[in-house]
């Protein structure tokens, strides 16, 4: 069977003399090469989506490839298809990058300029490498063999609206549908996800920040399993330690937990920080929760027009979801909707709190009745974006912006300098 290669090289020169060596190289098929990132990840999410046999057995990554740097890159690619062995090519061939290599996940490395003794050698060995892994998986072994799940970002226009709420009825209703979810709380320095579901814990989000390659266990370690059967990953209970959790780290847990689980909701908070602006920018669905009242409903256009600034993400791009809604205001979705400039949820959850008083107070908000209009809708939202099972094709839709969630991560060094000041 032949070796499918796929290039992923920016510069056209390069191109050139990558793919007339590959094309010689015995049992290979190069296929089309792809001229970025954004290319690449979009290419292997369609194909991985067809089935895992459709997959490349080798990516051939260039040093110059962008606008994700290529370590990155090879990271997000070793995450989200662990069944493609990447290559990386650079003319830094030194101990210290090939070491940086590995630990991003790469499966071997070549050296600028090119030979075809060391580039047939390296191909070799990945490809073989990739088919063991792709017998593994057809064995049943425990290896996510997906594009990775759907993450939903949930922040809050100003405190108070209801954001984590919303967070964890949207990870509860993945769940109950039998969807694996996970529920993240990168509100750092506040986040009260324990709280509302009355938890004692002692690891949280901080414990994966300095670890670059976070292996299922040691993710597994990390994460209280709720007895919802919802992964959750907590805040830090002394919120300064919020600081250790940098945008670099949230990328790479993220990813690792979109690597392990098929819906990750992250609950982000009002207060925007380098980490939660990187989670906001890897999201498929980033949702802002505001309620039909001036001050928040300002709130929410400035950080629109925020998140546009920093190129973290467009306003079309955004969904606000309406809570405490009510028939009578003089407020409504649609005017909220032409001021934001976003899309809004069809879902509109409604003004209900004597219902949840009582969860709340006791911290038991996933006993919430059945029958509660706000529970209902906010699990009516959850299929509405394609988190529970008989949504795919909502699922599906998403899916398109999830290779850009890469691109805009790239973005995010230059951004945090901008945030802090």
């Amino acid at each position: 069977m032949p070796t499918r290669i796929l290039p992923a090289v920016g510069d056209a020169d390069a191109v050139r003399s990558l793919t007339t060596l590959l094309s010689q190289l015995p049992d290979a098929e190069p296929v089309a090469p792809v001229t970025d990132s954004t290319q690449l990840v979009d290419t292997l999410a369609r194909l991985a989506a067809e089935s895992i046999d459709e997959l490349p057995e080798v990516v051939v990554v260039h040093e110059r490839i962008g606008p994700v740097p290529a370590l990155e890159l090879i990271r997000e690619v070793a995450l989200r298809f662990p069944a493609v062995g990447v290559i990386l090519v650079t003319s830094d061939a030194s101990p210290g990058l090939f070491q940086a290599a590995m630990d991003y996940g790469a499966r071997g490395l070549v050296a600028l300029p090119l030979s075809y003794e060391e580039l047939a050698s390296r191909v070799n060995a990945v490809a073989q490498w990739s088919m063991g892994v792709r017998r593994h998986l057809g064995a049943g072994g425990d290896v996510f063999s997906g594009v990775g799940g759907t993450v939903v970002t949930v922040s809050g226009a100003k405190g108070g609206v209801g954001a984590t709420l919303t967070a964890i009825q949207l990870a509860l209703a993945a769940q109950a549908s039998g969807r694996s979810a996970a529920l993240l709380d990168m509100d750092l320095q506040t986040g009260d996800i324990a709280s509302y579901l009355d938890i004692q814990f002692r690891r949280s989000v901080v414990d994966l920040a300095a670890i670059n390659d976070i292996s299922p266990r040691v993710l597994a370690d990390a994460v209280f399993r709720h007895d919802t059967g919802v992964a959750l990953l907590l805040a830090p209970g002394d919120g300064e330690r919020g600081e250790e959790v940098t945008d670099r780290a949230a990328r790479h847990i993220v990813s690792a937990l979109r690597s392990r689980y098929e819906v990750v909701v992250i609950d982000c908070g009002a207060q925007l920080s380098g980490a939660s602006a990187a989670a906001v920018e890897m999201a498929d669905t980033a949702l802002l929760v505001t309620t039909p009242d001036v001050v928040a409903v300002r709130g929410a256009k400035r950080t629109v027009r925020m998140w546009d600034r920093l190129q973290i993400r467009k306003a079309e791009e955004t969904t606000i979801v309406v809570n405490r809604h009510t028939r009578g205001t003089e407020i409504q979705p649609a005017l909220i909707q032409r001021i934001t400039g976003t899309g809004i949820a069809v879902t509109a959850i409604p003004a209900n709190f004597k219902e949840l008083q009582g969860a709340v107070d006791a911290g038991r908000v996933h006993e919430l009745d059945g029958k509660s209009t706000v529970k209902q809708a906010l699990w009516a939202l959850a299929g509405e974006l394609g988190l529970v099972k008989g949504t795919e094709g909502a699922v599906q839709q998403r899916r398109v912006g999830r290779a850009r969630g890469a691109d805009r991560a790239a973005l995010t060094f230059r951004r945090r300098k901008e945030i802090g000041r």
